[in-house]
This record gives structure tokens, C-alpha cells and sequence, in this order.
């Protein structure tokens, strides 16, 4: 069994020119199965609570100066949604201002296809995860960032269906 525990303080957390702090984070995904076990074209994304209440979101958290963005998206998604999978090619940057911070941001999201849903994960005491279908998901979300993000991801996917 490996112990698993997330990182805390800010110690080696990234700014931008600008001072504002940058943040990565990633849409975890899969494709639903039907009852007989086959994968259907159906998308699904996984959002997580908010630690202090019950706002949704995608996982998303501080990038540290010894990992690159995808290796912080990865560690995000397994620290907050208890989620391992592979870390796809970047959906864009987004400049925000914290509601409970006042403070501005530079923020990166990935999609994540995710691989394995862990039973035990870091913050799973103060954190649910829900799979929710895309429209679902882009209704809860609340963010307006991590919405643009989620519909650069669909649209994505369905040029590449095409």
C-alpha cells in the first residue's frame, strides 16, 4: 500500500511575470459504459466539491517550480479527486480572479482520460466526486474558465470523431 498525502504551503509555487500565481488543472474523462460491458461514445467528466462547500469544479490547484504543468495536473487529480490517467495535450490559458481571494491568477487546463479511480485518496474527506455527462457537468461547474476549457474539449473531441 502506498501512502498518498497532498502537498500543502507555497513554498515552491509558480508566478508569472506579473505576480500572478499559476494554477493547473484538468477535465478527468471517460466514456460510459453500457450494461453489457461495452464502451459507448458517450462522454463523462468528473468534478469534484469544493473543500469549503458544495460548489463543483474540476480539479485544479497550484504549479510548483520541480514539475511541469502536466505533472501538476496529474498530481492534482490524484490529490483532489482520488483519479490516475493519462495527462492530454494542453486546452489553453485562462487569466482569473479568485472569488475568495481577490486575487489574480494564470490558470491551464488538460483533459485527463482517466485510467483508474483510486479508493483511497487524499483529501477524500473533505472532497466528493461526481461523473456527470457533459452538459451536466458544464451547468454545475463554477467556473467560467474551466467551462470554456470543458467546451474547447468537446469541441475537440468531435473534430476528431469527424
Amino acid at each position: 500500500m502506498v501512502c498518498l498525502v497532498s502537498r500543502t504551503g507555497r513554498d515552491l509555487q509558480r508566478y508569472d511575470n506579473l505576480g500572478r500565481r499559476q494554477v493547473v488543472g484538468c477535465i478527468p474523462y471517460r466514456f460510459k459504459c453500457s450494461s453489457d460491458g461495452t464502451i459507448t461514445d458517450e462522454l463523462e467528466v468528473l468534478l469534484i466539491s469544493s473543500q469549503k462547500g458544495q460548489n463543483m469544479m474540476f480539479p485544479k490547484g497550484g504549479w510548483e517550480l520541480d514539475e511541469s504543468r502536466e505533472e501538476a495536473a496529474l498530481r492534482e487529480s490524484v490529490e483532489e479527486a482520488g483519479v490516475i490517467g493519462n495527462v492530454e495535450h494542453e486546452l489553453g490559458k485562462w487569466y482569473f480572479i479568485s472569488k475568495s481571494h481577490g486575487a489574480f491568477y494564470e490558470g491551464h487546463m488538460f483533459p485527463l482520460l482517466v485510467k483508474e479511480e483510486l479508493d483511497f485518496w487524499p483529501e477524500q474527506h473533505v472532497r466528493r466526486r461526481t461523473w456527470m455527462n457533459v452538459k451536466e457537468g458544464r451547468d454545475v461547474c463554477q467556473h467560467w474558465w474551466m467551462k470554456e476549457a470543458l467546451d474547447i474539449f468537446v469541441e475537440r473531441l468531435s473534430s476528431l470523431q469527424q
